[in-house]
């Protein structure tokens, strides 16, 4: 048995200087479908559709823009020999903890000023991200984008379509990207179980950010980037980060919650 073999062009149809590629397609499908299911949590909390709407209209923005910048930054060295294309987003490019920064940074900022519950709003998102994470990366595994290291492994990917962004075509790689889909579509199986359990507010969201961190940090381990924090990757640095603060944050919430049971008359 030997290699998945990916013969897919990346580009469906191409316009003069427009393309209409699988990439961005399957974006625009995580964004609908994270929309859509984030609504739907939205309405069994109480939280007015207007509200998530309006939200993703500055979250989704901000989104692109911290996934595009933190790809950027990570893949210095070709883009600051070829600045033209940093705006090249179409081509693929997209670090899917920049999103979730960008976009948090967004929604915090959104959710303050009109006086929502944080907690709640981020408990009726987090079972939407991790599905529209999970349909992202169909677009990286058609692209060859955000590929592991070689492998013999059968179920290795090869890509054979000279459009393809794998460093060599013919070559098996690690299919990271389908590592990471898996993971997502669990995590989230684990999230929609636990969605009517949990009662802290804020809980799930902190829940969502520790599994999926986890989950980067692991998977990351078959990538061959380059180390940028004592000897970790870039997206292992900060998923280690985003761990170590949704722990202490998730433990803060449940002794909080436990000293109210205790006294309810304590703020």
């Amino acid at each position: 048995m030997g290699p998945v073999v990916i013969n897919i062009d990346p580009v469906i149809v191409q316009l003069g200087h427009f393309s209409l590629r699988w990439y961005g397609l399957a974006v625009a499908a995580a964004i609908i479908a994270a929309l859509l299911l984030t609504l739907r949590e939205a309405k069994r909390k109480g939280i007015p559709k207007d509200e998530i709407y309006a939200m993703a209209m500055w979250a989704i923005p901000s989104g692109v823009v911290g996934a595009r910048l933190l790809h950027v930054i990570d893949k210095w060295d070709y883009y600051g020999a070829n600045p033209e294309a940093i705006f090249a987003i179409q081509n693929g490019g997209l670090a899917i903890l920049g999103a979730i920064l960008g976009g948090a940074v967004a929604c915090i900022i959104y959710v303050r000023r009109r006086g929502l519950s944080l907690g709640q709003v981020g408990d009726a998102v987090a079972p939407g991200l991790l599905l529209g994470q999970a349909i992202g990366r169909i677009g990286c595994i058609i692209n060859g984008d955000a590929l592991g290291a070689p492998t013999s492994m059968p179920w290795g990917l090869t890509y054979t379509n000279p459009g393809a962004m794998a460093p060599s075509l013919g070559q098996a790689y690690h299919p990271t990207p389908v590592y990471e889909m898996a993971w997502d579509l669990l995590a989230l199986g684990l999230l929609w179980w636990a969605r009517r359990r949990i009662k802290i507010d804020g809980l799930l969201f902190l829940t969502y950010l520790s599994l999926y961190s986890a989950g980067k940090f692991v998977i990351s381990f078959w990538r061959q980037e380059q180390s940028f924090l004592l000897g970790l990757q870039e997206a292992q640095a900060i998923s280690l980060a985003t761990l170590i603060v949704s722990a202490i944050w998730g433990t803060s919430l449940l002794w909080r919650s436990r000293q109210l049971r205790l006294d309810p008359t304590r703020l």
